[in-house]
């Protein structure tokens, strides 16, 4: 979500557009507004104590925040368009639209009903908040054709209401490189095929299922490697970690695994090069933004059969899509992608692929969207 807010502000900036985005302050240290670029500002708002808070916690200062938010609309003046990213956001947007009368676009990234499927859920309150901030909505974003079904079959909202616009990556940063070199540029061996993950340490995201396909690769792949790059993420996290670790010392593979902290978004590309295949195993995902950035780099994707990666990775053209969760499945799959008479067509078709997808094509569907919802009149909430 913070790619994407960052990437799609910054791209609506450079079209001549003026982006004001507002975020939480979790830091006294942080200036009250930030100039990124000409045209894109971040504006940190005190709502509650200047530091990071959990989930659970951040909801108890949703009215401040919109408070503070609504102060500056009238210091600073009413948008075209209130933007709404996150269930919690949604929630400020939905009060935003009621008190200047301004359309409301919400992009969810993740949705309550939909998780439930696959996992836990959160809260029967936060899908309660989700709807009522959808059907109060003039527009609901959806990243792909999978989402937007997903969305009109779970929230039973008028299906005109869903508008898909797809993500984008950044191709500056995202591109195929030397595969030796990445290596080198981290300091890992160059020897044996390396294996990625990239993201969240939590079950949501399927981390323990990467860690158990690269300990069945091992078996046929005795110097393969494995590189888990992210960091705890939700209560839980710190104990999956754990987990994580125990595993790793009990299957002996400590010198084969690499656990790399959260790197900076635009470092990422290098880990991508260096790999010979990212593995994105999330029990649910909505779009898959490390599966397009992977595939943009040239490294095949093997990914779950859910939501949006099932639009990025055509099986057996630049990736594997794997129906179950068992790893030995995915260590099949993992396998035939690193055949090396499948290696070169693998990855110009996941180049190829990625081509289509650019912040900037992002961001002119979105101007086209809130044009339309700007000549029209506004969703009346129910």
């Amino acid at each position: 979500m913070n790619v994407y807010v960052r990437e799609l502000s910054a791209s609506l900036a450079r079209l001549g557009h003026e982006v004001e985005v507002y975020t939480r302050r979790d830091s006294s240290a942080l200036r009250d507004t930030v100039e990124v670029e000409p045209g894109f500002r971040v504006h940190h708002v005190t709502a509650g104590p200047s530091r990071g808070l959990s989930r659970e916690e951040l909801s108890d200062y949703v009215d401040n925040f919109a408070d503070a938010v609504a102060a500056a609309f009238r210091c600073g003046g009413v948008p075209d368009a209130v933007h709404a990213n996150y269930w919690l956001s949604g929630l400020v947007g939905h009060r935003l639209k009621h008190e200047f009368s301004v359309p409301l676009i919400t992009t969810f990234h993740t949705l309550e009903r939909v998780k439930a499927e696959t996992f836990q859920p959160e809260s029967d309150r936060r899908a309660e908040h989700e709807q009522s901030t959808m059907n109060c909505s003039d527009a609901v974003l959806a990243s792909c054709d999978v989402e937007a079904r997903q969305i009109a079959a779970h929230y039973d909202i008028d299906p005109s209401r869903i508008h898909v616009v797809p993500l984008g990556v950044e191709h500056a940063f995202f591109a195929p490189g030397y595969r030796p070199q990445a290596r080198r540029a981290l300091n890992l061996s160059a020897e044996g095929a390396l294996l990625l993950y990239v993201g969240r340490l939590q079950e949501l995201k399927g981390v323990d299922v990467a860690l158990e396909t690269f300990i069945e690769v091992r078996r046929e792949f005795p110097n393969a490697m494995l590189a888990i790059v992210g960091g705890p993420s939700g209560p839980a996290g710190m104990s999956t970690v754990d987990r994580l670790h125990q595993r790793v010392v009990e299957m002996g593979v400590v010198g084969a695994v690499h656990f790399v902290a959260p790197q900076p978004h635009e470092l990422l590309s290098t880990w991508f090069r260096a790999a010979d295949v990212t593995l994105v195993p999330s029990r649910a995902e909505s779009f898959g933004l490390v599966a397009l950035e992977s595939a943009a780099c040239g490294t095949p994707v093997v990914a779950s059969n859910v939501g949006g990666l099932t639009t990025l990775v055509k099986s057996e053209h630049n990736g594997v899509i794997v129906d179950s969760r068992t790893p030995s499945d995915w260590a099949a799959a993992v396998a035939w992608t690193l055949s090396p008479e499948r290696s070169t067509s693998l990855s110009t078709n996941a180049v190829l692929l990625a081509r289509d997808y650019t912040w900037k094509a992002t961001a002119q569907r979105l101007l086209v969207l809130v044009t339309a919802i700007a000549d029209s009149a506004l969703v009346v909430c129910p």
